[in-house]
């Protein structure tokens, strides 16, 4: 029903926003959105939007730390756990507001371009985005059932409270159900803008897959270099929508880890789950966002980079395919033009068999070759196809940079180095 309705709709309509109906297939999405009160699709929508976030990312967190926390020895790392989880929560909010009013939910998540893919990427991609609801309630209803259990046990604990309803109990009670529902809205709306760009790469990564099937069949240069041109446009609107989200989510995560390590480590602090286990949580929190970011994104830039290994195979077999034994040439080069082919065979074979260790990012490089016919392009045009894949590496960028596991290792020992010179600041290693 879902894919029924991706075709029907019209072209002209994929640039609109369309409203939530029975056979809308976002309808359940807008659900979730209204939900968690980041419904931008009306102007009513966007008030409350906006209403909800100030009082459940400014308003409340602000209450808690400067009235229900007034005893500094009680809660010592509040400031640090409410910053962090609220500049991680505005920054999500933002991008995410951003992008719903300038391009509309379906141009966001490119169902608009999904009707010019083929059935097996629309189907992979419905499952996708039906999938994400259940990635992230795994997410958010862990923490939320840790998060409960630990206010409750805070609020039982027997520490005098403010009284601001008159009657302790209800105090505490009306206290701890605004800071749960502050704390699952915050952390809600950071994970699901993290799920939502996993989502989008992992429709780039459907189209990649989809787009090595090419090197399967007698295709043509210009078709292929066409198609790898859309695809190269894709990424690119991509890396434009959310480098400024990653970059800016790799600054809050870093700055919330280092100052909870200087807070935790310095002279003299306690350590203990009664005050810091909000801020181990926040921690996790946002450390996993972060790494499902990069990681879906590092995994669209390998895939994209092995069409050049990909593409080169194909040549070479294209090529060794093209000579044709001689009848008048000798015996022993018509021997040996055999063995070649089939050694090459029986390699890629027992590779596919011996390789355990073979992971979903290599998927594209060991997909099978199917013998091209040795007439349908030249070896010209293959040449300069291959040449065009090594200098055009397509990819996800942050201000060009590419976001592959090179850049992923360089963030890693930038974030060690720090770590370690903190560490000798507060402990004292070397």
């Amino acid at each position: 029903m879902i894919g029924e309705n991706l075709l029907q709709r019209k072209p002209q309509a994929g640039l609109s926003r369309t409203a939530s109906n029975a056979a809308d297939e976002l309808k359940a999405f807008r659900s979730c959105l209204r939900w968690m009160g980041v419904d931008h699709s009306t102007a009513g929508g966007a008030v409350l939007s906006w209403t909800v976030f100030f009082a459940l990312n400014v308003a409340v967190p602000s209450i808690s730390h400067f009235v229900l926390a007034y005893s500094v020895h009680r809660r010592p790392y509040d400031a640090a756990f409410q910053l962090s989880l609220s500049a991680a929560a505005a920054l999500a909010f933002l991008c995410l507001s951003s992008a719903y009013r300038r391009y509309g939910l379906r141009r966001l998540l490119f169902l608009d371009e999904l009707r010019r893919e083929s059935p097996r990427v629309r189907a992979g991609y419905i499952a996708h985005l039906t999938r994400s609801f259940w990635i992230l309630s795994c997410f958010v209803f862990p923490c939320l059932a840790v998060e409960s259990a630990y206010k409750i046990w805070w609020y039982l604990s027997g520490v005098r409270r403010i009284p601001f309803l008159g009657n302790a109990a209800a105090s505490d009670v009306v206290a701890c159900a605004l800071e749960l529902a502050s704390w699952i809205y915050r952390t809600g709306i950071f994970l699901l803008v993290c799920v939502l760009i996993r989502l989008i790469c992992q429709l780039q990564i459907l189209r990649l897959q989809d787009f090595a099937t090419v090197f399967r069949e007698e295709s043509e240069v210009e078709a292929v270099l066409r198609q790898h041109l859309r695809i190269r446009k894709q990424l690119r609107v991509t890396s434009h929508r959310f480098r400024s989200f990653i970059v800016a989510c790799l600054i809050v995560v870093t700055a919330s880890q280092f100052t909870a390590l200087l807070l935790t480590t310095r002279p003299y602090a306690e350590v203990y789950l009664f005050n810091t286990g909000e801020l181990a949580l926040c921690s996790i929190t946002l450390v996993t966002g972060l790494l499902l970011c990069l990681r879906s994104a590092a995994k669209i830039t390998h895939k994209a980079q092995a069409l050049t290994s990909h593409a080169a195979k194909w040549h070479v077999s294209a090529t060794i395919d093209s000579f044709t034994p001689d009848p008048e040439a000798p015996l022993s080069d018509t021997i040996n033009h055999a063995v070649f082919v089939n050694d090459a065979s029986c390699m890629e074979e027992s590779d596919d068999e011996n390789d355990d260790e073979a992971k979903p990012e290599d998927e594209l490089e060991d997909t099978k070759l199917v013998q091209p016919q040795a007439n349908t392009i030249s070896f010209q045009k293959r040449q300069a196809l291959v040449t065009y894949f090594e200098n055009n590496h397509a990819g996800i960028t942050i201000f060009g940079f590419v976001l592959d596991r090179a850049w992923l290792h360089t963030v890693f020992m930038l974030e060690l180095s720090l770590f370690l010179w903190l560490l000798s600041k507060t402990i004292g290693i070397s």
